[in-house]
């Protein structure tokens, strides 16, 4: 059994008045040990006080982000992937942008408002002895940037992983009818984990702007490939009375290996 959740935590600068970072770090992590993931997604995790505070608290998870760079204040915003120490190794490890020039650390294209990173993990798992890649991503909101990006990650995932088993978690700033998701869960490619286990296709939203109904929808996901078999997949929407962990809604997922 592996256990996955991708959850965007919200950049701690922000000005979110009675969701403040400072106000709802602690309830991040309690969902996060609510569910107790195996691998983690995470977005929107700066380098500085907001990390220091989840890595104080996730002692058993081993914490690897890279800083999105470029010009500015979000220079130090990541895209981390966590992953539990009794649970993997890493066997191998990278990043790239999702631009023109991918190996560039801070670049960016298509008229994207800011640089975004790729992060992968090559793991092992000792339980079992099989190894996956477990790649995280945060999509920038520009429509062409979105588009450009899936079909550069697709690209990637042809050309390095296509017999691999993978785990892509990440916001991709896009729904899921969205050209993206649609090249992304394409033939040949990976599957979306959640409608795995609710074909019907209802209450997917995960971007909630804190609590705001009109700002609903479903950008953030959790694709698999054909090597796993979703048994359970859920959207957290606990919230503290008018006080939420963050302006998305994490994904859970609970899969196991297929023989």
């Amino acid at each position: 059994m592996i256990k996955i959740m991708s959850f965007n935590i919200r950049y701690g600068l922000a000005e979110d008045g009675e969701n403040h970072w400072d106000k709802r770090k602690s309830l991040v992590i309690s969902r996060i040990h609510a569910f107790q993931p195996d691998l983690i997604g995470m977005q929107e995790c700066r380098d500085d006080s907001q990390a220091k505070f989840v890595k104080a608290n996730l002692t058993e998870y081993h914490f690897q982000g890279i800083h999105r760079a470029g010009d500015g204040g979000t220079a130090l915003e990541m895209a981390p992937v966590l992953f539990k120490k009794t649970a993997f190794q890493i066997i191998d490890h990278g990043c790239f942008w999702l631009s023109e020039t991918p190996q560039m650390p801070g670049s960016k294209s298509w008229d994207s408002t800011f640089p975004r990173t790729v992060t992968w993990l090559k793991l092992l798992q000792h339980e079992t002895g099989k190894t996956l890649t477990f790649i995280n991503t945060h999509f920038d909101y520009q429509p062409a940037a979105i588009d450009e990006s899936a079909k550069l990650l697709k690209n990637w995932l042809e050309q390095n992983h296509k017999a691999m088993p993978v785990i892509l978690t990440g916001d991709f700033n896009a729904d899921k009818e969205s050209a993206a998701y649609r090249l992304l869960t394409g033939p040949g490619m990976l599957s979306d984990s959640y409608r795995q286990v609710h074909p019907k296709r209802n209450d997917e939203a995960t971007f909630h702007g804190f609590g705001k109904p009109d700002e609903l929808a479903p950008i953030d996901w959790v694709l698999v490939s054909h090597h796993f078999e979703v048994t359970k997949a859920q959207i957290d929407r606990t919230q503290n009375g008018t006080l939420y962990p963050s302006d998305h809604y994490p994904v859970a997922v609970t899969m196991n290996w297929k023989n």
